[in-house]
């Protein structure tokens, strides 16, 4: 087991972006391994506390290095360039950590505990928000003093190196109805186990495995949110309007890195017309990621959660991930057939992207939002 050191004290001479691609070079060494034997990035993690980053969105009044948001965005996109899957897991921490941020700083919200508890024993935070989105998951069975847990929650991304697991689970509310349930609970309790399943196709490093809940013991005074299942809450408008930016900082990241790849390994044959034209192709999408990025992180920056906000995010979450996964088809094919070997490293970039599909809103449920918006439809929420 690794032993962690206390924190190294961040100099404000030195900004987070700049620190972390420091970090790169070694994260980079490491990522051939992580991906090719499905092993998480214990390192990198191990490297990512030691330096403050874990801590680094928490504000100084609250012991934690006093990032803005936009650093952290600037972070994670960094991180992309040299390991996708550290900054993949770690933009899921990061976003469990900015939202009650901002929650502290605009809505007076009751967030000292966690974010000190953040900065002062560097705890990570793992989310199954994506997975469960606005209909939840799990049962949530009514005992004395509070509620067993039973569950099974996908995609935990940073699963191996987590202290607390920000969770939901459906309680069957005797005059309410279906109502979701949220709460933390401690990695190491009684009744959770992680499911070590996470062999997919890219993205290797995340630990992303299922977490198992078994009878997990949850009392009254840690619910910390009830709402009607399936429905629009304002907690998912302030989840939409800072976590999407964040997680797609990641994947502009790995664009970045696949355009700079693709050029590297391309300039100097001999001029062909053709290439140019699919560099060219390369440079016009991936224009268009940074663009519709910089809208969702503006946005974020700016602007108060609801409808109007989640749809702006949302819009780009879309674009940026369209225009992401363009860049990485014209890399593979600007590059020709070498760009099928995986020492190379454009195939992984090729598989990471690909991941940039599936967090909420998908497309087609995205589309369906705009378009009831845009006609002033009744708003219909759906996982």
């Amino acid at each position: 087991m690794l032993e962690l050191q206390a924190p190294t004290a961040h100099s404000p001479a030195q900004p987070w972006i700049e620190l972390a691609k420091n970090l790169g070079s070694q994260f980079a060494e490491r990522r051939t391994d992580a991906n090719e034997n499905d092993r998480f990035v214990t390192e990198n993690f191990a490297d990512l506390k030691q330096h403050g980053f874990v801590s680094a969105g928490v504000p100084t009044e609250l012991g934690g290095g006093g990032a803005s948001y936009i650093e952290m965005c600037g972070v994670l996109r960094e991180l992309a360039h040299h390991c996708s899957s550290t900054a993949l897991a770690f933009a899921m921490h990061t976003h469990q950590v900015m939202i009650p941020v901002w929650r502290w700083r605009h809505q007076n919200a009751p967030m000292e505990g966690l974010l000190r508890r953040v900065a002062m024993e560097q705890i990570i935070l793992l989310s199954s928000g994506g997975s469960d989105w606005l209909q939840g998951s799990g049962t949530a069975t009514r005992v004395e003093g509070g509620f067993y847990i039973n569950a099974c929650k996908v995609f935990a991304s940073g699963a191996p190196a987590g202290d607390l697991l920000m969770t939901s689970a459906v309680y069957d509310d005797p005059e309410a109805g279906s109502t979701v349930l949220h709460f933390a609970i401690p990695v190491h309790a009684e009744g959770v186990k992680i499911d070590p399943v996470w062999h997919a196709m890219g993205m290797q490093g995340t630990g992303s495995h299922n977490i198992l809940l078994s009878d997990v013991f949850v009392p009254d005074t840690a619910i910390a949110l009830r709402r009607p299942q399936g429905k629009w809450h304002p907690l998912f408008h302030i989840i939409s309007m800072l976590a999407m930016p964040l997680v797609y900082s990641v994947y502009v990241g790995v664009a970045e890195a696949a355009r700079d790849l693709t050029t590297q390994l391309i300039q100097k044959r001999p001029e062909d017309n053709h290439i140019c034209y699919l560099v060219g192709g390369i440079e016009n999408e991936l224009m268009a990621a940074k663009l519709a990025l910089q809208h969702m992180i503006t946005v974020a920056d700016t602007s108060q959660p609801g409808f109007d906000t989640t749809n702006q995010i949302m819009i780009g979450r879309t674009l940026a991930a369209r225009a992401v996964l363009n860049v990485v088809d014209l890399a593979m094919e600007a590059t020709g057939g070498t760009a099928f070997y995986r020492s190379l490293g454009l195939e992984q970039l090729f598989r990471d992207a690909q991941a940039a599909r599936y967090h909420p809103l998908r497309e087609g449920e995205q589309r369906r939002l705009a378009g009831q918006l845009a006609l002033n439809w009744t708003i219909k929420a759906k996982d």
